[in-house]
């Protein structure tokens, strides 16, 4: 395949066309999916006569939402007074939405408590969208926002290569997309078409499968809260330095906007409201490493060094978990720069910013006063996680009339 002037490169096959509509019924679909697995399953919506304050006890598992509420002159506490939100030396009192936990939405929420998390995620796109109107108001006046977000492009490209710190990056990101498009269009092919799969119907898929596989739920929020935070860095980070994908450089430095041809832009990387100019820190990288160091996490491989048991099933299981944990983030690396969307640099950023965010990820903590207005504006009550459920029901208590799952226990609550 010829590779001059002269001739047209091959780019791969782009993305489907039904792109623009089957990604955001794939995301909803998930959702919806997810809603259903991660239910209560022993918790009648109509049933008012439970009582979701004794559940609520009785679980222990809101471990974000819970606030020590006040205690009366005999100590016993008062499941409608005002929380007590504790940050050092301060002490916050919010209102206690716990009377409003038998009213219908919160029941409904109750009984699907995945719709937490979606409407978490819908704020995080929520703010996305803003990045590009705020990067353009931040901009000093006379500005010109392309063209600054193109200097910081090519000085990505300059500190990579053509500075000491180039024995870090020894292969140029223009080099390796062009190793894909001289002799590997399947391969072009695969990475176009999976790159927007990758990133929001991938990360929605993954918080999915870990609300309903995490032991318990402080270990989901300790991922979603990285990832949450992740997020916001990279917003800043968007608003005061617009950064141009190497694929809208001039055409001298060789990039081939891959995934865009025809018009067949993806629903999430399209738009009036998709920031362009958002390259670093790459928002996909964020994603992939946050999900890769949550497979190696769960995969238990530490289990092996200190004398546990381990069967040939548990072992398999190991094995699968570690890979996908280190070959997910290299399959997101390798589409984001041979798609020419992110330059390396990105992808380094995006690394070290989720090791940062992981160790401060309860900074997210201190909004919880907002939530408990929140939740006290809208008569809500936050529902009882389900995350753990599952390994609840596989430890089995041993009654009179032999075993009962723990969560029938709750009939003992009602």
């Amino acid at each position: 395949m010829a590779t001059n002037g002269t001739e047209k490169i091959d780019l791969g096959k782009p993305q489907f066309a039904s792109h623009s509509w089957l990604e955001p019924i794939v995301v909803v679909s998930i959702m919806l999916t997810s809603l259903y697995v991660n239910r209560y399953k022993h918790f009648n919506i109509l049933d008012k006569n439970r009582d979701p304050v004794a559940e609520r006890e009785f679980l222990k598992s809101d471990v974000e939402s819970s606030a020590a509420p006040l205690q009366d002159e005999n100590g016993r506490k008062d499941p409608h007074e005002s929380k007590r939100r504790v940050y050092g030396w301060f002490v916050i009192r919010t209102p206690n939405s716990a009377r409003f936990a038998r009213h219908i939405h919160s029941r409904l929420v109750q009984k699907f408590p995945f719709l937490v998390e979606m409407f978490y995620w819908v704020l995080n796109y929520a703010f996305y969208s803003c990045t590009k109107a705020i990067s353009h108001a931040l901009s000093p006046a006379g500005t010109d926002v392309v063209q600054l977000a193109q200097d910081h492009g090519i000085a990505i490209l300059d500190l990579e290569h053509r500075s000491i710190f180039s024995i870090f990056f020894p292969i140029e990101e223009s080099d390796f997309q062009s190793f894909f498009l001289t002799g590997h269009p399947g391969w072009m092919t695969f990475f176009n078409r999976i790159y927007s799969l990758v990133h929001i119907p991938g990360t929605v898929a993954f918080l999915s499968w870990w609300y309903w596989a995490a032991p318990d739920h402080e270990r989901f929020a300790i991922a979603r809260r990285t990832m949450t935070l992740g997020n916001f860095v990279a917003f800043i980070v968007f608003c005061f330095f617009p950064c141009m994908p190497p694929r809208l450089l001039p055409e001298s430095f060789n990039f081939h906007d891959t995934v865009r041809q025809e018009n067949a832009e993806s629903v999430w990387v399209g738009g009036k409201m998709v920031n362009q100019l958002a390259a670093m820190p790459s928002l996909h990288f964020t994603y992939a490493f946050c999900i890769g160091a949550t497979f190696i996490y769960h995969s238990n491989f530490w289990s092996a060094f200190n004398g546990g048991r381990r069967t040939l099933r548990s072992m398999v299981t190991t094995v699968i978990f570690v890979l996908l944990g280190i070959l997910y983030p290299l399959l997101v690396l390798s589409v984001i720069v041979a798609t020419a969307n992110h330059y390396w640099f990105d992808a380094t950023v995006a690394m070290f910013s989720v090791i940062i965010c992981f160790l401060i990820n309860r900074i997210w903590l201190i909004l919880l006063p907002l939530e408990d207005l929140f939740l006290w504006v809208t008569r809500l009550e936050k529902p009882v996680p389900t995350t753990g459920f599952r390994h609840r029901n596989s430890r089995q208590t041993k009654g009179d009339d032999g075993f009962e799952e723990s969560e029938h226990l709750l009939e003992r609550y009602t």
